[in-house]
């Protein structure tokens, strides 16, 4: 595939024939702790709207979706609060569904990443019906590739990979109205630097494709994405889940699950000027930022610039190779 693209602007063209639209699920009922609930508000602050109104783009705000507070107990039967992450994810699963019917260009703002079972399994449903390919870029520090039987805490965060795949309740893995919703080979898993060992044996038997920070170190953020964007043509649907641990603690300090030695700020950048290249991505979901966490917003702001560059912003400015 060619890489000579010049910032981005297939992917502001294709942003620009429909509206972006904003979602808020302010939930952390996946999560072992407290505060990723406060993160569509930190973005929001943040400046994400303005930031691609700039980009001349088309911005409504949906607002909050309204789910189920976080009961705070203890896991039944190996799921912390299955039936209220079953209630959130319905609510994003309609909602990013019914965006997508729309001609919409729809940006979940989370929220933990339970979240991204609901989101792709609307994104699927609507693939699915028009015949289009999938792919999803799940771009995070973890596999998030647990089951009940495996997973420590059993908390729902660290699962919906497995869930969209086909592994966990049926409450959750029928939501697209097919089971699986994706195929493990749809999926490219980038950043990954912590994996719990069992799940790291059933990563391996299911076939996901992982780029893991072994893989980036070695052979660097450019050929990584090359091989991750292989195979992208105009009938694939890109689905980005950006989970903000993706990035390295340093630069990002406000997300609950801090792995040291991920992407930098040029490599994150490039990842998302690369996809922006594209353009097909034609939905975002962006997960697990925690406010209570962070230092005076610095890892929204962060994530605000990088949103951006996958819009088309690119910090490089050349042309075009004729």
């Amino acid at each position: 595939m060619s890489t000579q693209f010049a910032g981005g602007d297939s992917s502001l063209a294709m942003a620009k024939g429909k509206a972006v639209t904003l979602i808020g699920a302010p939930t952390d009922t996946g999560a072992a702790d407290r505060g990723s609930s406060m993160g569509p508000e930190a973005l929001r602050v943040a400046g994400l709207r303005e930031a691609l109104v700039g980009r001349g783009l088309q911005v409504i705000d949906r607002g909050n979706l309204n789910g189920p507070g976080n009961p705070w107990q203890q896991p039944v039967d190996g799921y912390r609060h299955l039936a209220e992450v079953t209630e959130w994810n319905q609510l994003v699963h309609d909602a990013m569904y019914g965006a997508l019917k729309n001609g919409q260009l729809p940006i979940l703002l989370g929220g933990d990443h339970c979240l991204g079972i609901g989101s792709i399994s609307g994104v699927a449903r609507y693939c699915r019906e028009r015949g289009k390919k999938l792919r999803v870029f799940w771009l995070d520090a973890h596999a998030d590739f647990n089951t009940r039987e495996l997973s420590p805490s059993g908390n729902i965060h660290g699962m919906p990979v497995a869930c969209l795949c086909g592994f966990g309740p049926s409450q959750l893995t029928e939501m697209s109205g097919h089971k699986p919703a994706i195929h493990p080979s749809w999926i490219r898993q980038i950043g990954i630097r912590s994996v719990d060992p069992p799940e790291k044996r059933f990563v391996h038997e299911q076939g996901l494709e992982v780029f893991d920070m072994r893989y980036i170190d070695e052979h660097g953020m450019r050929q990584t994405m090359e091989q991750a964007l292989m195979g992208l043509d105009d009938d694939t649907h890109l689905h980005v889940s950006f989970d903000v641990d993706f990035l390295d603690p340093e630069i990002a300090p406000g997300v609950l699950t801090t792995i040291p030695g991920g992407p930098s700020y040029r490599e994150a950048q490039l990842c998302m000027e690369m996809i922006a290249d594209t353009g097909r991505m034609a939905s975002l979901d962006v997960m697990e930022l925690n406010p209570a966490l962070d230092i005076r917003n610095k890892t929204a702001l962060l994530a605000v610039d990088l949103i951006e560059s996958l819009f088309g912003k690119s910090t490089l400015m050349r042309r075009s190779a004729p």
